[in-house]
């Protein structure tokens, strides 16, 4: 079990991993990111030759079954390891961003997710950020906070975050995949993006990262000053 787990939800682009890094930096917190790993799980799928048009539910079986997901702390930043090798960069291509939520939604795949995050947040504190983290992955989760933001501003955001990686991409085709992952998302039956009843609601539109890093602190020292 995890010691102090603070739970970030929300939609695609709307600041989760950026604050929830930033957050884990200033707090010397670990910081889980569970969609990272959902991405790895994809990519997986990809390279396997899995059909992106009908799931093929036995290869995702294989997966589950042959598959090591990990993280881990490097100097500057977070890898994620794909069976022991460094795929931080390779999950984040527009394939794997297209195809990344039909297969989160699968029930088998969070199931397997949600096992192996918990694994890896064990006594730790720790801050994550997703979809369902607050309702299902870390319900008692100290700290509940759902990130929200205007759909152009994400997408301009998401733009921005793949060119620095070297990837193009127009902003009507990120503006779409948006919509699609917001609609995916909400809407599937397992675990949906869904505001937990407790958190607490950010409004990222018009905020600088450092002040949503801000926010979230601030809310964090509040708790534990109450508890000390």
């Amino acid at each position: 079990m995890a010691k102090f787990v603070i739970a970030i939800d929300g939609g695609a682009g709307a600041g989760k991993s950026t604050t929830a890094k930033g957050v884990a930096g200033r707090i010397g917190f670990f910081y889980l990111d569970t969609g990272a790993m959902y991405r790895a799980a994809t990519l997986k799928y990809l390279l396997n030759g899995g059909n992106t048009n009908t799931i093929d539910h036995a290869l995702i079986q294989k997966i589950i079954d042959s598959t090591a997901i990990d993280l881990k702390q490097g100097s500057s930043r977070l890898i994620v390891c794909l069976d022991g090798r460094d795929v931080t960069d390779e999950i984040r291509t527009p394939e794997v961003s297209r195809f990344v939520s039909p297969l989160s939604a699968i029930p088998m795949v969070r199931e397997w997710m949600v096992a192996v995050q918990r694994k890896i947040a064990e006594g730790k504190n720790i801050v994550c950020e997703g979809r369902d983290i607050g309702t299902v992955v870390f319900p008692d989760a100290q700290v509940k906070v759902f990130m929200k933001a205007d759909l152009v501003a994400r997408a301009q955001r998401r733009q921005k975050e793949m060119k620095e990686k070297g990837i193009q991409v127009k902003l009507d085709d990120v503006l779409a995949n948006l919509r699609f992952r917001d609609k995916y998302d909400s809407n599937r039956d397992h675990s949906p993006l869904k505001q937990a009843e407790d958190a607490i609601v950010i409004n990222t539109t018009h905020l600088t990262i450092e002040q949503e890093i801000d926010q979230v602190v601030a809310i964090v020292e509040k708790l534990r000053t109450k508890q000390d």
